[in-house]
């Protein structure tokens, strides 16, 4: 997808501040961070919305949570908690259409959110 945010990202067009990367996944500090530690993880594959997600991608949407615990322990909030979360959709708060992943940290959490 030549216009979207994150997939230029993934490409190497934008230059993200890296927190992790593998072969499916990369994760990158928010510019808007909502916490002291909040980080989005994108798999590589362009997806929209978890609407357009199918059984197939069930591999990939694991190693997304998967590259969080790592995040999570590699920052050091592991222990004392961590939020994930996934917008799907403009009224859920999603704004750049290419799934992506929240990790919050570094504050306690209310509930609820939003």
């Amino acid at each position: 997808m030549t216009d979207c945010l994150f997939c230029k990202m993934v490409n190497g067009d934008i230059k993200p501040d890296t927190v992790y990367e593998d072969d499916d996944v990369l994760a990158f500090r928010d510019i808007n961070p909502q916490a002291p530690v909040h980080v989005l993880v994108v798999p590589k594959t362009h997806i929209a919305t978890l609407n357009d997600l199918d059984p197939a991608h069930a591999p990939l949407i694991g190693k997304l949570y998967l590259a969080a615990q790592k995040i999570a322990n590699d920052e050091g909030v592991a222990e004392r908690g961590y939020r994930t979360l996934i917008n799907c959709n403009a009224e859920a708060g999603q704004s750049v259409f290419h799934i992506h992943l929240h990790l919050l940290a570094g504050r306690a959490m209310g509930w609820p959110p939003g």
